[in-house]
């Protein structure tokens, strides 16, 4: 097994909670993100959130982004432990929003300006930057609606990390893309996993196969027996199962294995 360390807490959730109309949905989710350190390299977190359609994936990928409130209980970033609100998460939502009147050089502009720590001067090298290493280069004149999925997931993707945020929270990325388009994703995420040491991708997903195979740690939220409201029942740490940071990770029998043991948990 490769050597590595966790070191401080990027994230923690505690004790969240989720009513509606007194129905409860989220019940006592509890986990938390620590910085992932590797000798000699930059190494980002990739998270899973896996769970069945209808779970509540999204009402936690909600309250994670601070979009919305858990009617108790609180979530915490960063190493100052600050309580999460609109802004500290780069979102990337299942469709993908884009303003689809603005041409892909505003829309990254606009994020752009957003980043404190770069200067304006050297605003215009950052996004040539970006749109190359995410081969958009020839794109940066067309609108969002003149781009395809793939594409359009890529310059949503840009535009959360161009604008600062270490946090890059996913909702089911790989969801209703052609398997051509899935490997592309990839790609990009395990990328920018490895750009910064704090970087950390947090992935929503009922896709057990393409998810777990870039992530070094799983949380599978699901019902308990005799209990109302989905939890996390189980966590899945992947780098002590020495079964992360490989490329053809998805051909192991090992990898295969432990997706059907998961498969079985939903």
């Amino acid at each position: 097994m490769e050597i590595f360390s966790k070191k401080s807490i990027l994230l923690k959730a505690i004790d969240v909670n989720l009513e509606y109309n007194g129905k409860k949905i989220l019940r006592d989710i509890n986990f938390e993100i620590k910085d992932i350190v590797r000798p000699n390299m930059l190494q980002g977190q990739v998270i899973s959130l896996i769970g069945r359609s209808g779970i509540g994936k999204t009402q936690l990928f909600k309250i994670l982004a601070g979009l919305n409130q858990p009617t108790s209980g609180q979530v915490l970033v960063n190493p100052s432990q600050h309580l999460v609100h609109p802004g500290d998460m780069g979102v990337v939502p299942q469709d993908y929003y884009l303003f689809e009147w603005r041409k892909i050089r505003k829309i990254l502009e606009m994020a752009v300006a957003k980043n404190k720590a770069i200067k304006p001067a050297d605003r215009k090298d950052a996004i040539d930057q970006y749109v190359n290493d995410f081969g958009l280069k020839d794109h940066l004149d067309q609108y969002p609606m003149q781009l395809s999925g793939g594409q359009r997931q890529r310059v949503s993707i840009i535009q959360q990390l161009i604008n600062g945020s270490n946090f890059l929270l996913l909702d089911e990325p790989f969801s209703g893309l052609d398997a051509v388009s899935i490997k592309q994703v990839i790609d990009v995420l395990i990328k920018v996993s490895l750009s910064d040491e704090l970087k950390t991708l947090i992935i929503v997903s009922h896709d057990l196969l393409n998810t777990l195979a870039i992530s070094d740690c799983a949380y599978i939220l699901g019902r308990e027996a005799g209990k109302e409201g989905a939890t996390i029942t189980h966590t899945i740490d992947l780098i002590e199962k020495d079964l992360c940071w490989k490329p053809e990770i998805k051909k192991t029998i090992e990898f295969q294995k432990m997706v059907a043991d998961i498969e079985t948990l939903l």
